[in-house]
């Protein structure tokens, strides 16, 4: 597959009286999307680049924890002895923080982690998108809508497909997603092994490659995001999820066979939203006038007019919004996002996915449309989405396997 082109990081300009866009994500250089490509090129795979300086490796062990932003994990180090450890000890030319996709979101992150490609490619624009075809708003996550082919909207082949030509493919999750509509669309390839807790997968995953010659290893933890959703990530119970993950880390270290490159990092961060901050914006018309759909999240929503409202109809959207929420909001359109560089080169194909309107929270902002989510969703206290440094940057550590009590094969 020939390289995708991607431009420079660079700041959107706004109209008078708005707030400049923050960098776009930092496609091709040093972001989610580069982990697994790097990752299959220290294992000599070819056709990918190493874009984040891995050292060559014979097994490599990625563990994703959705949800560890990386102004999180250094907040909260008193929790994480055996991850401090490995901050303390220095990676050499490996980046310690990367960008997230944007939007800062599970559906567009992991996607971009397993394709190598930025969302503007792969298309899974959102937690929930606009699908032209059938003029209505889809799931990218755990409800996919039926009338939606996910190798269709995700057509790139994947690191692991591409990767499991030469090398073991293994994925270590939890059951549930074996067969998901997102592991097809963005995560398929190679076999599946799964685990109900921590423990039972850091058990498979050294049982699968103890005995294997040359691996790429994907080890899925999705605890602490659940976690900071249901609490926020200052609870307690989020902090008891980063404890438990420094021990499912610590524990694939002394498991995996010696000399295994380990690496750690996340789809996005998470701010946590008081309720007196999440707001129902469909109550007020002038926010939703000529809005034929909503979609996103609560903290970038996705707002696509009925047609024929042009330029003006766009305008007065756009100066509703801003007079409503003034800076604590981005608020811009398709076009500004795509020469920002927000989604990285989009296809054709992807480009009607995306929001008119787009609208970004700057603090702790939470945006509903009650007429089409439930009340449920507005108890919801981590969240995610924007374009924040906590939302958007994530850590990456890298150290090798230790191995003292890996099996033997």
């Amino acid at each position: 597959m020939a390289p995708v082109r991607v431009p420079e990081p660079l700041s959107v300009a706004a109209p008078a009286g708005a707030s400049p866009l923050p960098l776009a994500p930092a496609f091709g250089h040093r972001s989610i999307a580069e982990v697994l490509t790097s990752a299959a090129a220290s294992l000599g795979i070819p056709g990918f680049e190493n874009r984040l300086h891995l050292p060559a490796a014979k097994r490599v062990c990625v563990v994703l924890a959705d949800g560890l932003g990386r102004n999180l994990l250094k907040q909260k180090s008193a929790h994480t002895p055996f991850l401090r450890s490995v901050m303390q000890a220095g990676q050499g030319k490996v980046p310690v923080s990367l960008d997230s996709a944007f939007p800062s979101t599970t559906a567009a992150s992991l996607a971009s982690f397993g394709t190598g490609l930025p969302a503007g490619q792969h298309g899974m624009v959102g937690y929930d998108v606009l699908d032209p075809d059938q003029d209505r708003v889809v799931n990218m996550l755990g409800n996919w809508d039926a009338g939606v082919d996910p190798q269709q909207w995700q057509p790139f082949p994947t690191v692991f497909e591409r990767a499991a030509e030469h090398v073991d493919v293994t994925t270590v999750s939890l059951p549930q997603f074996s067969d998901s509509a997102m592991t097809q669309a963005a995560l398929r390839g190679g076999r599946f092994v799964t685990g109900t807790t921590s423990h039972a997968r850091t058990g498979a995953a050294a049982e699968a490659m103890v005995g294997a010659g040359p691996s790429l290893m994907y080890f899925y933890v999705n605890e602490l995001d659940k976690a900071g959703h249901r609490y926020g990530c200052q609870s307690p119970q989020w902090e008891h999820q980063l404890e438990e993950l420094d021990a499912t880390v610590r524990r694939l270290h002394a498991t995996l066979p010696p000399g295994t490159t380990v690496l750690l990092t996340a789809d996005h961060g998470m701010v946590d939203v008081p309720e007196s901050q999440r707001i129902d914006y469909s109550a007020e018309p002038a926010l939703v006038a000529g809005v034929r759909h909503t979609a996103g999240e609560p903290r970038m929503v996705h707002l696509y007019l009925e047609d024929g409202q042009g330029d003006a109809g766009r305008a007065r959207l756009l100066d509703a919004w801003r007079s409503r929420f003034g800076d604590r909001i981005w608020a811009f359109t398709r076009e500004e996002a795509i020469a920002g560089g927000l989604f990285g080169e989009v296809r054709p194909e992807a480009a009607p996915r995306i929001g008119d309107i787009m609208i970004a929270a700057r603090d702790a902002l939470a945006l509903y449309d009650t007429r089409r989510v439930r009340p449920t969703a507005l108890e919801v206290v981590g969240q995610h989405g924007s374009l924040t440094k906590a939302e958007r940057e994530v850590p990456l550590l890298y150290f090798q396997a230790d191995g003292g009590k890996a099996p033997r094969g």
